[in-house]
């Protein structure tokens, strides 16, 4: 594997998979160079704060929980480890047996999600691998401080979905949503994954790097 950084970020563009419900990604030339005279191009981006590769701030399911402005820089740099689960719907308590969790560590765990879900679903995919609300406890317990995954959220479509993040945003475990993991395998890496710092937001479109060790 070299040992070179490996982009991990899901491209943004116009109209791609967002959470159902949430509103649709419109990327567009508001200016365009040479039309009209206009000296320049001019990009507007409309969109959830949730979409693609992107963070969740305690305050998205914590009442008066801190901004994505407020995040320490240690939650994202550093080393990570790069877990595989073999899972069909749920990552549950039995999955995280054996993984000696520790205190500080910055956890990515990578599902079926990064193929089934972004590669091959054209849109929304209902039946991702989520954490289940149970797992999610372990990890807050066990005080880990960031947790990545694989699509666009933690807790399920219709299951977990809100118990998970209350759980684990709750417990001050920030998260990374919408990784793209396909040419990363498991093991340990430098992570560089910076937010947009955006005053009291509850969660921010992120660059995403990593480098195995």
């Amino acid at each position: 594997m070299s040992s070179e950084w490996i982009d991990v970020t899901i491209t943004l563009e116009n109209g791609m998979v967002h959470w159902e419900g949430d509103p649709e990604v419109k990327i567009f030339r508001h200016f365009e160079l040479g039309v009209n005279d206009i000296p320049c191009n001019l990009t507007k981006i409309e969109m959830s704060a949730h979409t693609a590769t992107h963070m969740d701030a305690m305050c998205h399911f914590v009442k008066d929980g801190i901004g994505m402005d407020e995040m320490p820089l240690e939650a994202t740099i550093g080393t990570c480890r790069v877990i595989a689960m073999d899972v069909k719907d749920q990552i549950m308590p039995a999955d995280l047996e054996g993984l000696h969790l520790q205190r500080g560590e910055r956890i990515i765990f990578k599902t079926r999600n990064t193929t089934a879900s972004w590669e091959m679903a054209p849109t929304f995919d209902k039946n991702f691998v989520s954490i289940s609300e149970a797992a999610g406890q372990i990890l807050a317990d066990a005080g880990v401080m960031t947790v990545g995954v694989d699509y666009l959220s933690i807790g399920g479509w219709d299951k977990d979905g809100v118990e998970v993040h209350q759980v684990m945003l709750g417990a001050g475990i920030w998260v990374i949503e919408g990784l793209w993991l396909k040419d990363i395998e498991p093991g340990n890496y430098e992570m560089i994954c910076l937010p947009l710092k955006i005053k009291g937001a509850d969660g921010a479109p992120c660059r995403a790097l990593l480098r195995p060790l």
